[in-house]
């Protein structure tokens, strides 16, 4: 049985209820799960909040995540699952959002500080990372850089490694496992062309464009994780 859930870290919340729904045995191994808009009106959650909490219990090895096709309950085995700690990692979208909300004001101020080397600086970054779009782990190390330089375009320490922090969340288990599904060539490229956008932005000097052109760079970061991970039920709307 599902019970409404309070708004604090609600995909914990739900990976709990979910974790508990496949203990009893309501699911069985190799069945599927009801599809996330289901679990979403059932918990009464978001399907981004369902999204981070199946990732937790994939995880953990409870479920088999099969793009295309669904959620499905993994085989029993003497092994006991691995229980992430409460408080392992924050929500990819809550990163995500958090990130959209400061670095548009950041992309605002650099705006207003930017220089030729600092947007030089920017081009080598773009230039390099136009070049790595097939290598993954070299394509997010540049997009960490091209964030960070924009905030050192402000010259505050203490700015610029926050935002390393709060970017680097994104290299939990949890969040990498998540970037698995939806992450390649085609999403690095389209990160490539908005960054060039901020670039053009800074470059011009114009504080406005500056903080839209990252809003929505990190608005459709998000859009990007938020695809279903299997075959949603046909809806007659």
């Amino acid at each position: 049985m599902f019970v409404a859930l309070e708004p604090r870290r609600l995909y914990r919340q739900a990976a709990e209820q979910l974790r508990t729904l496949i203990e009893a045995g309501e699911v069985r191994p190799g069945e599927r799960l009801p599809a996330e808009r289901e679990l979403a009106e059932r918990l009464g959650v978001s399907r981004p909040t369902i999204r981070e909490a199946l990732i937790v219990l994939e995880v953990e090895g409870l479920i088999q995540i099969r793009m295309g096709s669904g959620v499905y309950v993994s085989a029993r085995s003497n092994r006991q699952p691995e229980i992430l700690a409460a408080d392992d990692s924050d929500g990819p979208f809550e990163i995500l959002q958090a990130r959209c909300l400061i670095e548009s004001a950041i992309a605002e101020e650099a705006a207003r500080k930017a220089n030729s080397e600092s947007i030089a600086k920017l081009n080598s970054i773009l230039a390099e990372m136009e070049g790595s779009l097939d290598d993954s782990h070299q394509a997010l190390a540049l997009d960490r850089a091209f964030h960070t330089a924009i905030a050192d375009m402000i010259g505050n320490s203490a700015l610029n490694r926050f935002t390393g922090l709060i970017y680097d969340k994104r290299l939990s288990p949890y969040f990498t496992k998540l970037a698995s599904y939806f992450e390649g060539p085609h999403t690095w490229k389209a990160a490539l062309e908005e960054h060039k956008i901020i670039r053009d932005a800074l470059a011009a000097g114009n504080p406005a464009d500056a903080r839209e052109a990252m809003r929505q760079h990190l608005t459709l970061s998000q859009k990007r994780f938020s695809e279903s991970f299997g075959e949603e039920p046909t809806r007659n709307d």
